[in-house]
C-alpha cells in the first residue's frame, strides 16, 4: 500500500498516478474518511482517559458518569469500525506509484519494446502448426482428459511432455541456485491476508483466485505469495539482498477464449519457478535488472526468440512500480506472434508496507524493505514456445543438441522428442 502520509501530503500526485494506471478511485472520499476516523479516534481516546480517571470513584454520580462514558465509547467504536472499513475498501485498491520512465498508456498497446533475444525466429519450409495440434497428435498433451477430470482449462501431460516439464523445472532451479538464490518448495495455499499483502484479491469482483469454502485460505496464483508471506511481521537483514526462488503449482480462474489462448497458453493450473528478492530500497532498481538478466539468459539458452517489453502504466499490476515482460515468438500462434512467457516487477515498499516487513537502515531506523519478483519459468507457456519453435515437417519436436544437453533429455523417446545432430 502507499504511505498514507504521502497521500495526505500530495493527493494530486496520487490522482495523476491513478489516471496513468487507468484506476478509478474516489480519493477525496478516502481522505474525508481518513479525517473523520482520526478525529473520532482522538475523541474515543479522550473518553477512555476520562473514564479511567473516574473509575476509582464510588459515588453514584461518578458511577452514572462512568456508565455514560462507556456507552459513548462503545457507540464511538462502532462508528469508528465502520469508518475504517469504508476507508480500507478504497485505500487497499490504490496502486503503487509508477517509475518515471514507464511508458504512459491505458493498456498494453502503449508498452515499449526495449530488447530482443539472441536467437532468430525459425524459418520453416512448411506452414508451422499450433502447439496443441502437435502435442495432441503426439499424444503428449491431453486437454480432453483434463476436462473430464477437472473441467475446461485443465490438462494431462503424458510421457515426454511430462518429462520435459521436470527437465525445465530442474534447469531453472539449478540456474537460480548457481546465481545465489535459496530454493524452496512452497505451500500451494495461503491465508487470504497473505494474498492481500502481496496485492492479490482473494474475493470480490476483481478476483482471479480459487478460494477454499468456509476457510480464510485460497489457492495461490504464484509462489511469490508464500515466498513473500513467510516474512510477514519480521525485521530482516538485507545488508545483502535476500534472494529466494520457489517451485509451486499456480491456480487462476481466468481463462479467455480464442485461438491465441487455446491449449497450454492460458490454463487454470500450471507449474512455475518464481524468483523473489527482498532488499535495501537503494538496491531495488539494480536487482530488478538482475532478475530481467536471468530471465533473458534462460530463454536465450533455451534457443527461443523473444522480445522484452517495458510495460505501460495502464497494464501494470497494483503492486508493480516498474515491470518488464518477456514475450517469446510462437510461430503457430495466429500465424506467428509473440506471447508473454515471463514478467519481473519492482514492487518497491508496496508489499512490505502491507505485510510489515522491515529492515534496520543505515541510520538505525526500522524502514520497509523493497520486494521484487520475477518468473524464472512458467512451464506451460515455455512448452508452447518450445513445441512450436522446434517442430518439424513430420510433426515431431526436435531439439538442437546443445539444448537437449542443457535439459538432460537425451533419454527421451526419439520418436517424439529428440535432439538433432
Amino acid at each position: 500500500m502507499l504511505d498514507i502520509k504521502l497521500i495526505r501530503k500530495d493527493p494530486e500526485l496520487v490522482k495523476r498516478n491513478c489516471a496513468a494506471r487507468n484506476v478509478r478511485i474516489n480519493l477525496d472520499l478516502m481522505l474525508s474518511l481518513d479525517t473523520q476516523r482520526r478525529e473520532l479516534d482522538a475523541k474515543i481516546q479522550e473518553l477512555r482517559a476520562a473514564s479511567k480517571k473516574i473509575a476509582a470513584e464510588k459515588s453514584a454520580d461518578f458511577i452514572n458518569e462512568g456508565r455514560r462514558l462507556r456507552a459513548e465509547i462503545s457507540e464511538g467504536e462502532q462508528k469508528l469500525a465502520a469508518l475504517v472499513k469504508s476507508f480500507d475498501e478504497i485505500y487497499h485498491t490504490l496502486p503503487n506509484l509508477t517509475h518515471p520512465t514507464t511508458p504512459i498508456g491505458v493498456d498494453e498497446s502503449a508498452s515499449r519494446t526495449i530488447a530482443y533475444g539472441v536467437n532468430d525466429k525459425p524459418t520453416f519450409g512448411f506452414t508451422p502448426k499450433d502447439h496443441l495440434d502437435i502435442a495432441t497428435t503426439l499424444g503428449v498433451v491431453d486437454m480432453a482428459a483434463g476436462t473430464k477430470v477437472a473441467g475446461p482449462g485443465f490438462y494431462f501431460l503424458n510421457g515426454d511432455a511430462a518429462l520435459l516439464e521436470l527437465a525445465l523445472q530442474n534447469y531453472a532451479i539449478n540456474k537460480l541456485v548457481s546465481n545465489g538464490f535459496r530454493f524452496q518448495i512452497t505451500p500451494d495455499i495461503a491465508k487470504n491476508d497473505i494474498l492481500l499483502g502481496t496485492g492479490y484479491v482473494p474475493r470480490g469482483n476483481e478476483t482471479n483466485t480459487y478460494t477454499l469454502e468456509d476457510t480464510d485460505l485460497s489457492l495461490i496464483a504464484t509462489a511469490e505469495i508464500p515466498l513473500c508471506g513467510q516474512f510477514t511481521d519480521t525485521v530482516v537483514d538485507v545488508s545483502s539482498p535476500i534472494k529466494i526462488c520457489g517451485l509451486s503449482h499456480c491456480f487462476r480462474t481466468e481463462r479467455a477464449a480464442g485461438k491465441a489462448t487455446r491449449g497450454l497458453y492460458r490454463v487454470h493450473q500450471f507449474t512455475k519457478v518464481e524468483m523473489v528478492v527482498l532488499c535495501d530500497p537503494e538496491a531495488s532498481e539494480d536487482m530488478h535488472l538482475e532478475l530481467l538478466k536471468i530471465e533473458k539468459e534462460i530463454f536465450d539458452e533455451l534457443g527461443l526468440p523473444y522480445r522484452v517489453l517495458d510495460i505501460a502504466s495502464g497494464d501494470l499490476g497494483a503492486s508493480a512500480y516498474k515491470k518488464y515482460d518477456i514475450e517469446a515468438w510462437m510461430p503457430g500462434r495466429n500465424g506467428g506472434e509473440f506471447g508473454e512467457v515471463t514478467s519481473t516487477s519492482n514492487c518497491t515498499d508496496f508489499q512490505a508496507r502491507r505485510m510489515n516487513i522491515r529492515h534496520v537502515s543505515k541510520n538505525g531506523q526500522r524502514e520497509f524493505v523493497h520486494t521484487l519478483n520475477g518468473t524464472a519459468i512458467a512451464i506451460s507457456r515455455a512448452m508452447v514456445a518450445i513445441i512450436e519453435n522446434f517442430q518439424t515437417s513430420d510433426g515431431r519436436v526436435m531439439f538442437p543438441q546443445a539444448i537437449a544437453k542443457l535439459l538432460g533429455i537425451k533419454g527421451l523417446d526419439p520418436l517424439v522428442v529428440k535432439a538433432t545432430p
